[in-house]
């Protein structure tokens, strides 16, 4: 029997590659994917950007920035082919997400003012995977 593969947000496993440098270590997505194979995923560092790199949030013409101003749309659409490309070569049909990410965010993302708020939404790489037939496992990432 053929066992499915899923594609995980790499710093919800403990890998140091969020923005600050630091993880988003989730025991919960840790327990869930004990015994099954794995592909880490970061579409931000997949698109060339540093860790740690400065804050960059979606903004309401669809343009990614980061907070100094820079548009970094380009590195941001480079990462979410590259991801997609890695999860069809390894045969994934599910991922799971951190939520909030203007990358991986699922339910929710920040709204693009660097204030804190979050809005309902999606991260650019979340809806480009749904369109390419990637399912979203939600375990409120």
């Amino acid at each position: 029997m053929k066992r499915d593969i899923i594609g995980v947000s790499a710093c919800l496993l403990g890998i140091n590659c969020k923005y600050n440098g630091s993880n988003n270590l989730n025991l919960d997505v840790v327990d869930y994917i004990k015994g099954k194979e794995v592909v880490l995923i970061c579409p931000e560092v997949f698109g060339g950007l540093t860790t740690p790199r400065i804050p960059s949030e979606i903004q309401a013409n669809g343009k990614i920035l980061n907070e100094e101003g820079l548009d970094v749309t380009e590195n941001f659409d480079k990462g979410k082919q590259i991801t997609l490309e890695l999860l069809k070569k390894n045969n994934c049909k599910y991922v799971i997400l951190k939520d909030g990410s203007p990358s991986c965010g699922y339910r929710k993302i920040y709204d693009g003012s660097f204030t804190n708020k979050k809005i309902i939404g999606q991260g650019v790489t979340t809806g480009y995977l749904i369109k390419n037939e990637i399912d979203i496992i939600d375990l409120k990432t």
